[in-house]
């Protein structure tokens, strides 16, 4: 038996997964932040050497990303303002996880049920549930990065004011937290892009999973033709 509801909230389950394992990249693939250290000149700007810049942002990402670490970033100052921000970061960090990992036993629980046959997913305009979260998630980088493009430091602190409101403890003066020296407005901008490729390449699978689908119900197979 189709069902629209269940279809309709996988559509939403595939979008919420999708968009959080996509910002979970820059945050988990910990060597991408390794690659700008040296890249972006890190060692003689900041004065600081290649294993004091990764010790920082290691003990930084472990409160972020683990439970019950303190804050800590290795041998650089930080001030209790600073580390008040961090504590905020760690609450998105927390939340982008929460999702991600309901999106995840939601998405592959529908899914599992409907291979089961316990219910079917509805194809709405004749494309699969999956062609519509790839349809949505491609808007979404391609609008903010298109944005997001023409002045990124203003896009920078819009982000800052919506997901901080009220808030200015994101403000850093480097010779207080020096943590800020060593994580440049390049590094946030790529990333973006890392996001933003990681979600449209996402999407761009799902679209060609559902049009593939798509076909192949407009044009089953005759089992009972023969070769000619």
């Amino acid at each position: 038996m189709k069902n629209k509801i269940l279809t309709i909230v996988f559509i939403i389950s595939l979008i919420f997964l999708s968009l959080t394992v996509s910002i979970g990249l820059p945050i988990y693939c910990r060597f991408f932040y390794y690659l700008h250290i040296n890249a972006l000149n890190l060692p003689d700007l900041t004065g600081y050497d290649y294993q004091t810049i990764k010790c920082a942002f290691d003990e930084m990402m472990n409160y972020l990303t683990l439970p019950g670490v303190p804050f800590s970033t290795g041998e650089l100052a930080f001030s209790t303002n600073g580390a008040s921000h961090f504590a905020d970061c760690k609450k998105l960090f927390n939340l982008n996880l929460i999702v991600l990992i309901i999106s995840f036993v939601l998405t592959l629980t529908l899914f599992i049920l409907e291979r089961k046959k316990v219910f079917s997913f509805y194809n709405f305009f004749n494309k699969r549930p999956c062609f519509f979260s790839g349809i949505i998630n491609l808007i979404l980088p391609l609008t903010i990065g298109g944005l997001a493009s023409i002045n990124f430091d203003k896009a920078f602190t819009i982000f800052h004011k919506i997901f901080f409101p009220g808030k200015d403890n994101w403000l850093f003066y480097p010779d207080q937290d020096e943590i800020i020296n060593i994580l440049p407005i390049e590094f946030f901008r790529n990333s973006a892009i890392l996001i933003a490729v990681g979600l449209i390449i996402i999407s761009v699978i799902f679209i060609i999973l559902g049009v593939k689908k798509d076909r192949k119900n407009q044009n089953p197979i005759d089992k009972t033709q023969k070769n000619i």
